[in-house]
């Protein structure tokens, strides 16, 4: 029967919030096909290599700042060199509408219209994609991180700061959700550790897998 009552708006942590339904279907749709241009480079969707030699199954575009274990930097080294692409205005306009939806009801906006993220992650999920427990712990900034998602469903793990282990709790993200986390939850590990396939709704652009578009306020400079 999923679908057919309306599923609440829960904070999971002190400062991550779960909002459902957040993204219109024409807003995904849109999110959808900027992620598509996006991927084309000039740095192009990529499997991300880590330190010890393995691979993530989730592949990653970057905007304004380009990720590599551990660190930021404007060119991606770790891929051909290039530049990544500028983040875009109207990306930060969306974010700062997800912190004010996030934390409004409590907090006046938490700070809604000081938030300026100036990175995102773009991560694309096929079926057998995972992403283990881990922080977003290169950022300089304090501000929250704002997760978007669309297409198929998962399992999102939201731990706690402390480790990987419990405690720990899983939330169903689907198409359209909104999760932010922040303050107290900041640096909590998190991760994906399974995608349902073949659950995404008609109408968002999506043919397959899941889309998850992560904000972030780098805090740096250069």
């Amino acid at each position: 029967m999923e679908g057919l009552f309306p599923r609440p708006r829960t904070v999971v942590a002190p400062g991550a919030v779960h909002v459902p339904d957040w993204l219109s279907p024409e807003e995904q749709r849109r999110l959808v096909a900027a992620c598509r241009e996006w991927a084309l480079g000039p740095v192009p969707l990529r499997h991300t290599a880590l330190p010890g030699g393995g691979v993530m199954s989730v592949r990653t575009v970057c905007l304004g700042w380009h990720w590599q274990p551990y660190r930021y930097s404007r060119t991606a080294d770790d891929v051909n060199g290039a530049r990544v692409l500028p983040f875009p205005a109207w990306l930060a306009d969306l974010g700062r509408a997800a912190v004010a939806e996030a934390y409004g009801a409590e907090a006046g906006g938490s700070g809604a219209e000081a938030y300026a993220p100036d990175a995102a992650l773009v991560n694309f999920y096929d079926g057998a994609a995972r992403m283990g427990m881990h922080q977003d712990n290169e950022e300089a900034s304090g501000a929250p991180v704002v997760s978007l998602s669309i297409g198929d469903g998962c399992v999102f793990r939201f731990g706690n700061s402390g480790g990987r282990g419990r405690p720990w709790t899983d939330v169903e993200l689907l198409s359209g959700d909104l999760f932010v986390f922040g303050g107290p939850a900041r640096r909590a590990f998190h991760g994906v550790p399974s995608v349902r396939p073949g659950t995404a709704p008609p109408g968002t652009g999506m043919s397959g897998g899941r889309l998850n578009v992560t904000l972030r306020e780098t805090g740096l400079r250069g």
